[in-house]
């Protein structure tokens, strides 16, 4: 049997009931506030959800635009099959300078399967807890870092391609766009009335820049290509605002 990862710095009480209380938090919450949030009081467009497979070992990049994304990604790529698929719930790596404040925050962050990850440095320890989680489920990393100041897309950081040589998931390339009008940086409530895309790609083929042995020069080509995936993605969203193509014309076709 596969060994499932489980947060590593509670007790064993915890660890106990982590799996039961995780699942009916996400779930309540996923329903309550996401379908409220994302379909009632914001309009929100979802595109190739039906590439996102339903299964162990799959891994979402996507670009960063609020702190709200890894909920959003999860909501939307898994809400549904994950009722009968638990694993299916993203795990969520996020900065501890913002879900793990104080211990009200820290362990609702730990329901919602966040990895806590040191602010400003490398964080080994996160990384190797990444590993472990995503071979047994689902994770969604954001390979800029850090949320975008202007909107557009960023260059991506070789950490993700780390986990991709490591683990060999199946990467799924996600773009996001409207979520910083939703939850603008320094907003502490979400705004309503905004449009939202998002567009699950077909899974990448990375298979090129597969090496014997994983290095950061491999790791940030990996990156690379699934960067400029994510910045024709959003072009693509560009031009479906403007009127310019149809959503029967999808990027992966």
């Amino acid at each position: 049997m596969t060994h499932r990862y489980r947060p590593d710095h509670r007790g064993p009480v915890f660890n106990f009931f982590w799996p039961l209380t995780s699942y009916l938090a996400t779930h309540l919450f996923s329903f309550v506030v996401g379908a409220v949030l994302f379909f009632v009081f914001n309009r929100t467009t979802v595109i190739g959800r039906e590439n996102v497979p339903r299964q162990r070992n799959t891994l979402l990049l996507s670009n960063h635009q609020s702190l709200i994304d890894s909920f959003f990604i999860g909501f939307t790529a898994f809400f549904g099959p994950s009722l009968i698929k638990p694993y299916l719930i993203p795990w969520n790596p996020a900065g501890e300078e913002f879900f793990y404040q104080n211990a009200w925050q820290s362990f609702w962050s730990d329901q919602w399967k966040c990895i806590p990850v040191r602010r400003g440095r490398k964080d080994i320890g996160a990384l190797n807890r990444m590993l472990h989680a995503l071979k047994s489920g689902t994770m969604i990393l954001f390979p800029e870092g850090t949320r975008t100041r202007t909107g557009k897309i960023g260059r991506g950081r070789p950490g993700a391609g780390v986990v991709i040589l490591e683990d060999r998931p199946t990467v799924i390339p996600v773009t996001v766009d409207g979520l910083d009008q939703v939850l603008p940086i320094n907003a502490k409530w979400p705004k309503f009335g905004k449009r939202v895309y998002i567009v699950f790609g077909k899974p990448i083929d990375y298979t090129s820049y597969l090496t014997e042995e994983t290095n950061r020069e491999s790791a940030q080509e990996i990156v690379e290509h699934v960067m400029e995936v994510l910045q024709s993605q959003f072009e693509w969203i560009q031009r479906l605002k403007a009127g310019d193509v149809s959503r029967d014309e999808v990027p992966w076709a």
